[in-house]
């Protein structure tokens, strides 16, 4: 139960002499063409643990722009798993062949449910998923996003031996669930830092409760208004990224966590000497679904 993957390398960025820090980004991106970063690491465990317990399908939620939709579609028809895929927005439901992220969660078989955003909120409730097995049956639950204690199992595999020479272990956070695995298998000598992508402080209590450690830290200064909000100082970030050091961002996740990295280290944030490992999550499929929406409103496209 586990995909033929591509190497994951620690890609140098650079090395600033004038502010006395090194930067690698790990290349969790190149892992899988589909199910890429940590949404592979979050399956894995969840996969195995679904075939175990003999489950068919597999249920999930998402929003329009999805990866975690499109990672749980493709792993289905990897594994012969029916996949479900409870999505946020009923307005959806007529867009399907027009979305990039629904349009290929289907073509991977998902069979979607669409709900109101009042609704989506209640997807926790024990009501609510009582209501979908009785329209669905029995079904594995993989909740938003993919976090739950097999995930972060999971995302404890991202770091290896050959990273225990980093002083800064930097993630975006979604969830939690990644750098929840990030923080467990760091060394003391580390620290973990995690830029959120989402307005809130609300991730500082939920990471708890999956830790012990105390090395780490959450930064929220760079989450560009929100979830899925960005403006052309991030796209133009995203593009000169890439230029640089032929290296994609999305602008979800990674590319905010690389504007906050570099922002950081033009700062002082970093000691002089500190070793920064940046983790590349993935979440690529997300591009060219934003660049419509950049399209639409006449600003600067993702390269």
């Amino acid at each position: 139960m586990i995909f033929e993957l591509e190497n994951s390398i620690n890609q140098p960025v650079f090395l600033s002499k004038n502010k006395g820090v090194e930067l690698f980004i790990k290349r969790e991106d190149r892992i899988h063409p589909f199910v890429s970063g940590n949404k592979y690491r979050k399956l894995k465990y969840n996969l195995i643990e679904a075939k175990k317990k003999d489950f068919k399908t597999l249920l999930t939620f998402g929003g329009a722009y999805s990866n975690h939709i499109a990672a749980v579609a493709s792993a289905g028809k990897t594994f012969g798993f029916k996949t479900i895929g409870v999505i946020r927005g009923e307005e959806l439901n007529d867009k399907v062949n027009t979305n990039t992220t629904l349009k290929f969660a289907k073509e991977c078989g998902m069979h979607f449910k669409f709900v109101s955003r009042e609704d989506y909120r209640n997807k926790t409730e024990k009501t609510f998923i009582s209501n979908l097995e009785k329209e669905y049956g029995a079904f594995y639950l993989i909740p938003e996003g993919g976090t739950n204690p097999l995930a972060i199992k999971g995302c404890e595999e991202i770091l290896t031996d050959d990273d225990n020479g980093f002083d800064y272990i930097c993630a975006a956070v979604g969830t939690g669930g990644t750098i929840s695995g990030l923080i467990n298998c760091s060394k003391p000598s580390q620290q973990v830092l995690g830029f959120s992508a989402l307005k809130g402080e609300f991730l500082q209590q939920d990471i708890s409760k999956f830790v012990m450690k105390t090395n780490w830290k959450i930064i929220t200064d760079y989450h560009f208004g929100g979830y899925a909000k960005i403006n052309e100082a991030l796209v133009s970030f995203i593009n000169q990224f890439k230029s640089d050091f032929e290296i994609p961002l999305d602008p979800i996740y990674t590319g905010k966590m690389m504007f906050g990295v570099f922002d950081l280290i033009e700062k002082g944030f970093f000691p002089n000497g500190s070793r920064i490992l940046a983790i590349h999550t993935g979440g690529l499929q997300g591009v060219a679904g934003m660049n419509v929406i950049l399209k639409k409103k006449n600003l600067l496209l993702i390269e």
